[in-house]
């Protein structure tokens, strides 16, 4: 088939100023050429595939022609080595294509539509997607956050794109040694901190090996090369022991009739680096373990080597994992157990069939299959496995980057889930999830769906009630409770651990604070108008537009939200709606009438934009004062308290007249100090009785003042005024209490 023309010179930038990729040092990664690329191919692609290919590498070198790499080879050397990285995935023609053309329209200026005329949508759209990830994390981290989020995006429409940007960080990291040491830092600490990470929870663990080795050699070279030699010294001295443990496990799997592969299994440098690290453990605890992998024909055997093996050595309990009936979020499949081996040296075992080889080495490259345009359109997947978990996992990015309040609270949503480490709970109809360590019910309800994480309102765990701040364990069956009408509380973001429950609490209660001020807002302009005897409904459409204008509203729900969290006075708000267009400028000057449209009423509904002093714990049925803070909304405060002398001494329109409702629900916070005898278990007497009471403990803190004399301080959840009235008889009655007050100031 005769080559395509090269591109013309109308369609190319000008020579006169190439990127500039100084030369600084040869690279020691070997040059990967056309011909070594079309070999590669053609033991899995047809004629017309490889020709494509072909056409693209012409074009690619023609638009990179004059151009170099640091490493002092001709830049098209490049993308050819991130084309044959690919090719040893067996992706398909398109993607190759995409390789070799993935820095055309970055360094050359060639535009997207003119590669989608010369090789057609997909393989423009993939080029075009690698490209808008060529700048994440090379500057500030609000910058790198959205650049990343450009990935989630680009990701979503066609996975191949995030392949591509795989094997192109792959190459350049195998050629970092030409980069000055400041950018070759930056860039192996991005390749441990996101795009090993990224290959992991793709399923490809032959590509998040290497990228931690080469990672961590560049990031740590002192510690890379130590921990290499020590490796290597240690490998002379296991070898004999090695082979005779392999041996015996062959030996014993031929007693058995059962065909298999045995191989040994050598931690990488990273691993090792890491588990010294994190777990406090010497080089020589860590080599002490003995690994090997049994790989077999179908999944039967795989149990049935697994019975062979722990009758010829004693298995460790809780040592075995089955993750085969139970795959990782990222498609791996395999049985694990750790056995005591021979004068008790500890073998770590791994069975698994081929196919589970490939997908735990490749990942979603692993068995690369695509739907025809009219099934699924470009990049559409056929099949399960990894390819779906992929997806599943991409949606689960789309879902926090809309959630997400900016793109660094992404970025850290993200982190989260890029680290876990696994627990697997069950619906009461066994459904699976896999959770990351340390997550509670409520991470596990969002699982589930984000509506049954936002009106959740307990949960049991093998049909018992428990607390939604409990930890979860693998093998725990987790029911939730929900309630229509329920809310997500701000304390779950103390103990969830899942991005997707963090980003969702966050938005859900961003939301509520906006209708929350909207409501309150609302209520505070109608009061302040009914001092002239007018409403929000009695305002002419066009006045209101004017006064919003004015003000830079777009509408009036804005408007009303921001009197609702203080930002604006209600007062001179109704001024400017009521006044005739002369009088407005004044209107701030007046003093404030006395309302005639009542008080505000507090029902204890009110949600975030009605708050309750911690000064002076105000309870249904004190007499109280409402104070408008900036950003807060309505405080509330007790008449009595000495925090309002500073405001009364201001101008009146910062205080609200408030009063309680007739209906009041909820529990609001009180203090009480209460000086009791030290004694044993006098704290416990205490706490039993407040809540027999039904009373809730909010915290308890004692200070001893002499041996005779304690002060204990308890926070507490009450109705109103009466309960605690009824709480502090019942307190005084205890013999080992000798006085006690309400908290106030």
């Amino acid at each position: 088939m005769p080559r395509a023309t090269t591109p013309s010179s109308t369609e190319l930038p000008s020579r006169s100023e190439p990127p500039a990729r100084t030369v600084r040092e040869p690279s020691a990664e070997p040059i990967v050429t056309l011909k070594m690329l079309v070999e590669r191919l053609r033991t899995y692609l047809d004629a017309d595939a490889i020709a494509e290919v072909e056409r693209a590498y012409d074009y690619a070198a023609s638009a990179h022609e004059g151009q170099m790499r640091r490493t002092g080879h001709p830049y098209i050397t490049h993308p050819t080595a991130v084309a044959y990285i690919l090719a040893n995935m067996h992706m398909d023609h398109q993607t190759l294509m995409a390789a070799l053309l993935h820095d055309v329209i970055e360094d050359t200026g060639v535009g997207k539509k003119t590669l989608r005329d010369r090789f057609g949508e997909d393989v423009a759209d993939l080029v075009d997607g690698v490209s808008k990830l060529a700048t994440i994390f090379q500057s500030r981290a609000e910058a790198q956050a959205e650049n990343f989020q450009k990935m989630a995006m680009a990701m979503a429409r066609d996975i191949r794109v995030i392949l591509v940007k795989l094997a192109d960080r792959l190459h350049n990291m195998r050629t970092i040694g030409a980069l000055g040491v400041e950018k070759r830092t930056r860039i192996a600490r991005e390749t441990l901190d996101f795009y090993a990470p990224i290959a992991n929870r793709l399923g490809m663990h032959d590509l998040r090996v290497e990228f931690e080795d080469l990672g961590f050699a560049a990031l740590y070279p002192m510690r890379a090369e130590r921990i290499a030699r020590a490796v290597k010294a240690a490998r002379r001295n296991r070898r004999e022991l090695v082979v005779q443990i392999e041996q015996t496990l062959r030996d014993c799997l031929s007693h058995e009739q059962l065909e298999a592969t045995v191989v040994g299994r050598e931690k990488h440098l990273y691993s090792i680096y890491s588990k010294m690290k994190q777990k406090r453990k010497s080089f020589s605890e860590i080599m002490d373990v003995f690994a090997f992998r049994i790989v077999v024909d179908k999944v039967d055997t795989c149990y049935r080597v697994l019975g062979a093996v722990h009758n010829l050595y004693k298995p460790v309990a809780g040592r075995f994992k089955d993750y085969i009936a139970i795959p990782k979020a990222n498609g791996y499949q395999s049985l694990h157990t750790t056995l005591f081996g021979m004068h008790g040296v500890p073998i770590e075992i791994q069975i698994r069939t081929h196919q589970m080889d490939a997908v735990a080495n490749n990942g979603i490259a692993g068995h690369w299959l695509y739907k025809s345009e009219d099934d699924t359109g470009a990049g559409g997947v056929q099949g399960g496995g990894s390819h779906a978990r992929a997806r599943q996992w991409v949606k689960g990015l789309l879902e926090l980057q809309q959630r997400a309040g900016d793109s660094m609270e992404f970025i850290e949503n993200l982190k989260i889930d890029l680290f876990p480490d696994e627990v697997y709970v069950f619906t009461p109809k066994g459904r699976i999830f896999e959770l990351p360590q340390g997550a509670s019910p409520v991470d596990f309800a969002y699982a589930i769906h984000t509506d049954i994480g936002n009106t959740c309102v307990a949960c049991r765990i093998d049909r018992r009630l428990a607390p939604l701040s409990s930890q979860l364990s693998s093998g725990q069956t987790v029911e939730v409770i929900t309630a229509e009408d329920a809310r997500p509380n701000p304390d779950w973001l103390s103990f969830v651990v899942t991005g997707k429950a963090r980003s969702s609490i966050r938005h859900a209660l961003k939301n509520q604070k906006v209708t929350e001020s909207r409501a309150l807002g609302r209520r505070l302009l109608n009061r302040s108008l009914a001092n002239v005897s007018s409403s929000l409904k009695d305002i002419p459409e066009e006045r209101m537009q004017a006064v919003l204008d004015e003000l830079s509203f777009a509408q009036t729900e804005d408007l009303l939200e921001d009197i609702g969290l203080g930002n604006r006075m209600a007062y001179v708000i109704a001024r400017r709606l009521v006044a005739s267009d002369g009088a407005v400028a004044g209107a701030e000057d007046d003093s404030v009438a006395e309302a005639k449209g009542g008080s505000i009423a507090i029902r204890g509904t009110e949600g975030m934009v009605v708050t309750y002093g911690k000064c002076c714990y105000p309870l249904p049925g004190d007499p109280i004062v409402g104070h408008i803070s900036s950003g807060r909304g309505l405080v509330i405060h007790r008449d009595t308290c000495r925090n309002l002398g500073d405001l009364r001494k201001k101008r009146d329109e910062i205080l609200q007249a408030v009063r309680w409702s007739d209906r009041i629900e909820g529990e609001f916070s009180a203090e009480l100090r209460v000086q009791v005898v030290p004694q044993k278990g006098v704290i416990a007497e205490l706490a039993a009785l407040i809540t027999s009471l039904d009373a809730s403990i909010e915290k308890i803190n004692t200070e001893e003042r002499n041996p005779r004399l304690s002060t204990v301080c308890i926070g507490l959840g009450v109705r109103d005024r009466v309960h605690l009235a009824r709480i502090m008889r019942r307190l005084r009655a205890l013999s080992s209490v000798i006085s006690l007050s309400r908290s106030k100031n």
